[in-house]
């Protein structure tokens, strides 16, 4: 059904939130620090779980595509919302934060690219 779809992607997104505002806590931020991205995240671990598994039947699948569909413009709305002065005003943390994931970035590009393996004969020839 449609609304197993949208209650996996609830429940991810609700212990995304929380593993986030945890996160800022730790860091001395009244802030959720990654909660979406965490979400996303699981997102992503759950679906394919459960797809690998044989459990995500096709109306799951929709309920799933109906949401991520929108789910751009509500991070940009959670976003928003995010007190930045706050987050600033925690000193270094954030700068130091803010470096350490975009270098974690860049570092993991090559590890991700050799994850997908070499490309089939068949997708050589179709580009």
């Amino acid at each position: 059904m449609v609304i197993y779809g949208t209650a996996l992607l609830s429940t991810c997104l609700i212990l995304g939130l929380i593993a986030g505002r945890a996160i800022g806590w730790l860091v001395g931020v009244e802030a959720n620090i990654g909660g979406v991205g965490l979400a996303m995240l699981a997102l992503i671990l759950c679906c394919d779980r459960l797809h690998n598994a044989g459990l995500m039947k096709p109306p799951t699948e929709q309920g799933i595509q109906f949401w991520s569909s929108v789910y751009i413009p509500v991070v940009v709305a959670m976003a928003a919302s995010q007190n930045v002065f706050t987050a600033l005003s925690g000193g270094t943390v954030a700068l130091v934060a803010g470096t350490l994931s975009v270098a974690a970035c860049f570092a993991l590009v090559p590890v991700i690219g050799r994850l997908g393996g070499e490309p089939s004969a068949e997708n050589s020839k179709a580009k």
